[in-house]
């Protein structure tokens, strides 16, 4: 059976606890058997190497160097990463090596919440297949710093109208890579847990944590 880690905290804004509370049930429903915890400190813990997936959900917030040492042996080792928004991609923002290993860093969201646009840019890719080439997303359309070793499945597009100079910023959404082993996958949609009733986003999102997760 496939096994599974969701540590959720940090700033509350993000609904660590009702994210964690979805993924949990899809995991169930996926054959998994998952545990949780609420401390940064589950990722020192040696039995995370045996792990199909980790799922992080701790927006902001600080991590132990021995923490992330652990985490990332454990990804580059074959464990699966995978997650959303800024519960994975705003995370620890002093830790360069788990930024090196999530592939992008949240660095703005101008206009706050938004009507934005995304668009696949891998429809035949089988986490992609089926979703709507360009479809409407109302949320925080998130600027990231990125790694161009990304393989990127969506992207969105910035007007202009909140920062003048990035407009036509064609910007990765969804993206999937490897850090050494193990797979990452990353969706930078969901600003809170009501997205998730969004069926592109959920879709995506649960296509990408099982593509994550090592093989058995």
């Amino acid at each position: 059976m496939r096994s599974a880690l969701i540590v959720y905290g940090g700033w509350e804004g993000h609904d660590p606890e009702e994210c964690a509370t979805i993924y949990r049930r899809w995991l169930h429903e996926d054959g998994y058997s998952v545990r949780t915890a609420t401390e940064t400190s589950a990722f020192a813990d040696p039995s995370i190497h045996d792990l199909s997936l980790i799922i992080p959900i701790f927006t902001m917030s600080k991590i132990a160097k021995d923490e992330v040492e652990n985490l990332t042996k454990a990804v580059q080792n074959g464990v699966g990463l995978a997650g959303h928004h800024g519960g994975m991609s705003d995370a620890f923002r002093e830790a360069v090596d788990y930024q090196f290993m999530v592939g992008g860093q949240w660095v703005a969201h101008p206009g706050n919440i938004i009507d934005y646009t995304v668009d696949v840019t891998k429809p035949e890719d089988p986490i992609m297949a089926g979703i709507p080439t360009s479809f409407p997303y109302k949320s925080e359309q998130y600027y990231m710093h990125v790694d161009p070793s990304n393989e990127v499945l969506a992207t969105t597009t910035f007007t202009g109208e909140h920062a003048a100079w990035i407009n036509g910023v064609v910007m990765p959404v969804v993206w999937k890579r490897r850090h050494g082993k193990g797979k990452v996958f990353h969706m930078t949609l969901g600003h809170q847990a009501k997205e998730f009733e969004n069926a592109n986003m959920a879709t995506i999102m649960r296509r990408g944590m099982n593509w994550a997760a090592r093989d058995e």
